[in-house]
């Protein structure tokens, strides 16, 4: 049984004289599907108002450094290190989880080094994540709410929304974006017991497609945006997300740097295109696209971005974690699907065996049985598209394999 509460952090967080009460204004960032690209749209927004931004994501992809971004830039091993080896003796050895290390070392290294805007991704869930110690942030953030982590959140979408709504702080604005009404009624339980008001998508925001761009409008007017520069069509909603958190956050953010952010964000493995030494071992022309989505949710969302994929063929590779719900994370890929290949690279952790992902796919996978593997055998005549996906584990091990750098 995973202990999930927050007394070993807070007694050691009060060891290091409270840092996360002293941080700079806070956007808290919660949900199944999208708080990384939230915080990324996050980030970009208010490096482009000029701001010095400290960013909290997990999990990392390649290196343990990217989950702390101090003011802008990830921190460096040394700097780490010696956050470790402090927070190590103070700590004297009583018990602590390594995220919760982590979450002292943020803590500690961004009340440091000054910045005027903190972006902290929850962990797990959000009630009980090392995340949620936040008294006060300036704004609440829940993106798309999907099935996962049932053995820990719950069973349903309506108990895994009540472990997420556990990020909701007295007075403190919550925005949200597209969910299920069902997931939108147990928020609205909670802001209202909190006191917060809830600006969720469809009733206080909406953005929508115009142009060649987005629209956004709230109760403060409409801003024209650029077309988010992290592809996919469930971006729409993550962007749309980030805006109305900005907004509500009341940064003083103005419309420009908004835009400007909105159409700058990175995040990789997020519907991210290779282009390094993958690419080199499929013909000339090809797209080789990599998405870290690994849920029913994850699968519905990059099953939408198939259907757009009309032009040519697309070659599916699927590599899971042990934990997840393949079956639901595949049903709706197959049929947008050239082929379906199952892989498991030999450094992914957890990853689930091959033939279990050809079961789960109804014996409609091929068996890889690694990405390099896969590349090889599949048919060379005419264009196609690769998409790489179903676990960021995986992930991590492609962006290796590509040669691909996360800066």
């Amino acid at each position: 049984m995973i202990d999930l509460s927050t007394d070993r952090l807070m007694r050691l967080l009060g060891q290091l004289g409270n840092p996360q009460d002293h941080l700079p204004p806070v956007i808290h960032v919660a949900g199944t599907n999208g708080k990384g690209s939230t915080c990324a749209f996050l980030r970009a927004m208010g490096e482009a108002a000029g701001m010095r931004v400290h960013v909290f994501t997990s999990p990392h992809l390649v290196r343990f450094n990217e989950r702390i971004r101090i003011a802008g830039r990830l921190v460096d091993d040394d700097t780490l290190e010696a956050m470790f080896a402090e927070i190590e003796a103070i700590n004297a050895g009583a018990p602590i989880t390594v995220f919760e290390v982590l979450m002292a070392a943020a803590f500690t290294l961004y009340v440091r080094h000054p910045a005027e805007l903190c972006v902290l991704e929850v962990g797990l869930g959000g009630r009980h994540d090392a995340t949620n110690v936040i008294a006060r942030p300036a704004a609440c953030a829940i993106a798309s709410i999907s099935l996962d982590h049932r053995e820990m959140l719950g069973p349903t979408l309506e108990r895994i929304a009540f472990e997420k709504a556990g990020i909701i702080k007295p007075g403190v604005p919550v925005v949200t974006g597209a969910q299920a009404m069902s997931v939108l009624d147990v928020f609205a339980a909670e802001a209202a017991l909190q006191g917060a008001e809830l600006r969720a998508r469809g009733y206080a925001w909406e953005i929508v497609r115009h142009g060649g761009g987005l629209r956004f409008h709230d109760a403060d007017g409409w801003i024209n945006l650029p077309p988010p520069s992290l592809p996919g069509a469930y971006q729409v909603d993550n962007a749309g997300l980030a805006v109305a958190a900005i907004r509500a956050a009341g940064l003083g953010i103005g419309t420009g740097a908004i835009a400007r952010g909105i159409g700058a964000a990175t995040w990789p493995a997020r519907m991210q295109r290779l282009r390094g030494r993958l690419v080199e071992m499929v013909p000339p022309g090809w797209e080789v696209w990599l998405d870290g989505g690994h849920n029913p949710g994850g699968g519905l969302a990059l099953a939408d971005q198939l259907a757009t994929w009309r032009d040519r063929p697309t070659y599916v590779i699927v590599g899971m974690k042990q934990s997840k719900d393949t079956t639901e994370f595949l049903r709706p890929l197959i049929p947008l699907a050239a082929s379906l290949w199952a892989v498991a690279e030999p450094q992914q952790h957890a990853a689930l065996p091959v033939e279990a992902i050809v079961a789960a796919s109804g014996g409609v996978a091929q068996i890889g049985p690694t990405v390099v593997e896969t590349l090889a055998q599949l048919p060379k005549e005419g264009a196609a598209r690769v998409l790489i996906c179903g676990s960021l584990y995986l992930a991590g091990e492609v962006l290796t394999l590509d040669g691909s750098s996360i800066a």
